[in-house]
Parts: structure tokens; C-alpha cells; sequence
């Protein structure tokens, strides 16, 4: 029976050892054979040879350096925007207003089921004002892209915080004399540290591959740039879209190490915890 039984065993193993190889081959046969195919058009001279010429000239376009740029600064705008208004308030419904949580949850939702070319008609009026009476920057995007990435951070950070008991970490950080500040800064945000990375994560790519909303508005960022121009140069649009890809993946490398980065107690940090208990245990 025992030998049966571990040979059932490693039958039901080796097949999902073959099966997660098999599916990780055809994911990167997926992902893989585009980006492939990317770099040899971006690197194919017009005569057949192999050449960089085409990644030497995306410095030759002061817009498209510029478009990167103002992405690169709506993407961090808006991560950080996203994390102040998300992180307490979700915090602050789970430990006073727990009633009002699903509410919140079909207000972040909401975006999902509003198509972008609505937002950006309901948006449009609200763009024309601002730009008469504030500013016409391309960074006020931040505030229609805070509102399409909420959907999918709500989720990273609501799942983050499903994962550890909020309302007996703050209860005994109170306890001990701690503001909301430092229950917020020192106690909840290292431990949903994943969680905010995730959405972190979310809201650039997010960001960075967004177009609608920007050519409908009349900004250029990175997307609506690589289609102006890919209208006049397509070998350089090919080359700026493949790095912009290889710069997702290098962030998504730096962030999912330095999420699993162990913490380091500090010594006198452990000192200070261990004195009260070594106090009562005398």
C-alpha cells in the first residue's frame, strides 16, 4: 500500500513538474517571439546588413526624449498620489469604518467598467478649465490616470492587507504610545511592503502604456509619441518601443528584489523590544 501510494505520488508530481514546463515554454514562446522579432526589424539595415543605426537616432528626437521624461514623471506622480490617498483610507475603513467597505471597493472598482473614451469625455471639460485658470502641463494627467489605475491597486493593496491582522498591530502600537503616524509608517507599511510594490508596479506599467487618454486630451507622452513616430520612422519607433519593454522588465527585476529583501532588525531596536520582557520574566 505504502509503495503504491508514493508511486501515485510521484506520478501526480512528475505531471505537474511537466506541466508548469510546459506552460512556462509557452509563455515565453509568447512574450518572447514578438519582443525577437522587435529587435530584428529595429536592427535591420535597408540593405539586409545589421546595424544600430536605428537605436543611435531615438536620441535625434527631442520630442521622444521629452515624451519619455514627462511618462517617467507622470508614472511617479501617480504612484505616489495612488499610495497616499489609497493606504490610509483603507487602513482607517478596516479599523473605524468597516460598514463602509464595500463602498469603497465599488467606488475603486468603478473605473473598470467605464470605457477610456467616456472618462475622457467626461474629463475633456475638466481639462479645458484647468489648463484657462491652473496649468496645461502634461503632468495634470496624473490626476485621470490615478483615477485608471485604482481598480488594480485597490486590489494589490486590499489583498496585502487581507494578509495580516490590522486592527491588533495598531491597537498595540497605540497602546504603547504610538501616533497614527508612526502606526501608519512604522507598523502597517512594512508589513503590506509587497503589496505596495505590487501596485507600485501596476500603476507605472499602467501609466507608461497609456494612450487613450492622452491623445484624446492632446498630450503627448511616450505612447502617443511612438505613433507620430511610427508614421515617419518606423525602424526608431520599433527600437524606443523594445527599450521601453526591457525598462518594464529591469523595474519589475528591482522591485521583486527588493521585495524579497529580509529585514534587518536593528540592535537596538531588539534591545529595546527585549527589555520589557526580560523586565517581567525577573
Amino acid at each position: 500500500m505504502a509503495v503504491a501510494a508514493r508511486s501515485t505520488q510521484r506520478t501526480r508530481w512528475i505531471r505537474l513538474q511537466v506541466f508548469r514546463y510546459v506552460t512556462f515554454a509557452a509563455a515565453a514562446v509568447f512574450f518572447l517571439v514578438p519582443i525577437g522579432a522587435m529587435v530584428e526589424f529595429s536592427t535591420r539595415a535597408n540593405n539586409g546588413s545589421r546595424t544600430l543605426e536605428y537605436w543611435r537616432s531615438i536620441f535625434d528626437y527631442p520630442e521622444m526624449i521629452a515624451a519619455i521624461v514627462a511618462s517617467l514623471q507622470l508614472a511617479a506622480i501617480t504612484s505616489v498620489v495612488m499610495l497616499v490617498l489609497l493606504v490610509p483610507t483603507m487602513v482607517w475603513v478596516r479599523l473605524k469604518l468597516p460598514g463602509l467597505s464595500r463602498i469603497v471597493e465599488f467606488i475603486c472598482l468603478l473605473p473598470l467598467t467605464i470605457p477610456a473614451i467616456v472618462l475622457v469625455v467626461g474629463l475633456f471639460p475638466v481639462y479645458i478649465w484647468m489648463g484657462s485658470n491652473f496649468s496645461d502641463s502634461i503632468l495634470t494627467l496624473s490626476l485621470a490616470y490615478v483615477v485608471l489605475v485604482l481598480p488594480y491597486c485597490y486590489r494589490a493593496l486590499d489583498a496585502g492587507l487581507g494578509a495580516i491582522d490590522v486592527k491588533t498591530l495598531s491597537e498595540a502600537a497605540r497602546s504603547l504610545g504610538a501616533s497614527w503616524f508612526a502606526v501608519m509608517w512604522r507598523i502597517i507599511v512594512p508589513n503590506i511592503s509587497n503589496a505596495i510594490l505590487n501596485a507600485t508596479l501596476l500603476s507605472v506599467a499602467l501609466v507608461l502604456g497609456e494612450f487613450t487618454i492622452a491623445n484624446n486630451l492632446l498630450y503627448a507622452n511616450l505612447q502617443v509619441e511612438l505613433v507620430h513616430l511610427g508614421r515617419a520612422n518606423a525602424g526608431v519607433s520599433i527600437a524606443v518601443a523594445v527599450a521601453s519593454l526591457l525598462f518594464a522588465f529591469v523595474l519589475l527585476v528591482i522591485l521583486a528584489f527588493i521585495g524579497n529583501r529580509p529585514r534587518r532588525v536593528r540592535p537596538e531596536l531588539a534591545t529595546a523590544l527585549a527589555g520589557p520582557l526580560a523586565a517581567s520574566q525577573t
